[in-house]
């Protein structure tokens, strides 16, 4: 995607050939910064305090992590050292555990010699496949974009997201929104609704800055709003990420995706969810199981923004001395889902759905496997 008219991704490798570049998304939307990560320190609190966030990144920037590590120690006891420090950041995007196995698993056999160039092209290849992965789902959901339009006759195609799962939570294109913007790019008459998402309104920050950089026609709503735009029809379909999809086809996502679910469902609305096969969790049997992360209070009793002199400043909202409770993410059960759309296809949110797309993954071999 771009930025002021120039490509870029969310993180890269640095011109020294060691050292790891991402984009600072705590700045966004009114400062683009970018910040270089020299140790494994640093990309554990890149992920941590979510100057990298949105599951496919997490899990790119925590391959890249392992790398960093390697760099300077590659012994058995810094891999498990690595592994244990990145995998304790986030609790709940499953990319972020996915990734590790898979460096670990490839690094253990390996020379202490040999292991820090094998973190590097490893990190480099999963970049590359969430590319390739996001650009596929893109290619998945547009159809249903395209169908829309054509039944419409005229007149835009609304689409109601919630949070970020654009290109900022990924490596390029982002999940719930390559359709968007396959189908801007092909002239399609496109409208997005974005929720502001409370808290840390990353639907506004985030989601809005980047639709405004590529030219995609939006709006900023209050989260409450979702459910008045569907009943006045002004709403044909939503598009959600997902941080971690259970095989039973139950999707955690940010905090409120379950009560546009339910809005959705009340006024027959598609709502369907976008996500990579990585962010399934094979070892889960249903959203019940998945732990949900609880963040700073502060997240929620303070906001950040910006004055007119350009300042940036921290100000409190909520009543002082009041507690607050920081829920990060919450469940949409299977039922409230229309479909899954995947590199792979569309498919029923369902055991059966995800085992058509995936059967390497859902044969009783491999659930036992990952369950063991």
């Amino acid at each position: 995607m771009k930025v002021d008219g120039v490509p870029h991704r969310t993180i890269w490798l640095a011109e020294d050939g060691w050292s790891v570049v991402i984009i600072d998304q705590t700045k966004l939307p009114h400062r683009f910064e970018t910040l270089r990560l020299t140790s494994l320190a640093a990309a554990a609190e890149a992920i941590r305090s979510m100057q990298v966030r949105g599951a496919p990144l997490i899990g790119a920037t925590a391959a890249y992590g392992v790398a960093l590590a390697m760099a300077v120690g590659a012994g058995d006891d810094a891999l498990k050292a690595a592994y244990d420090t990145l995998l304790a950041t986030r609790p709940t995007a499953v990319n972020l555990r996915w990734a590790l196995d898979d460096l670990y698993e490839l690094l253990l056999p390996l020379g202490a010699n040999a292991r820090a160039a094998a973190a590097y092209l490893r990190a480099a290849e999963i970049c590359e496949q969430d590319v390739a992965l996001c650009r596929a789902i893109g290619d998945q959901g547009l159809p249903l974009i395209e169908a829309i339009a054509a039944r419409k006759g005229g007149g835009p195609v609304n689409l109601l997201t919630h949070c970020n799962a654009g290109w900022l939570a990924t490596v390029d294109w982002g999940t719930a929104t390559a359709p968007i913007y396959l189908a801007h790019e092909k002239g399609i008459d496109v409208k997005v609704w974005v929720d502001e998402t409370r808290p840390r309104n990353q639907g506004a920050s985030l989601t809005a800055w980047e639709l405004n950089q590529q030219g995609v026609a939006h709006a900023i709503v209050a989260d409450n709003v979702g459910g008045h735009l569907m009943q006045q029809g002004l709403v044909d379909l939503c598009i959600v990420g997902t941080d971690r999809t259970t095989r039973n086809g139950d999707v955690c996502n940010k905090i409120g995706t379950y009560l546009k679910a339910l809005a959705a469902r009340d006024n027959d609305v598609p709502f369907y969810v976008a996500l990579p096969g990585p962010t399934v969790d094979w070892t889960l049997a249903d959203g019940r199981q998945v732990p949900i992360e609880q963040r700073d209070a502060r997240e929620v009793t303070h906001v950040t923004g910006r004055r007119d002199s350009g300042e940036l400043v921290t100000v409190e909202i909520a009543s002082p001395g009041s507690p607050a409770a920081n829920y990060a993410f919450d469940v949409t059960p299977a039922r409230l889902v229309t479909g899954l759309i995947t590199e792979r296809g569309v498919c029923a949110a369902s055991t059966e759905g995800l085992a058509e797309l995936y059967p390497e993954k859902a044969s009783p071999g491999s659930l036992q496997h990952a369950e063991s």
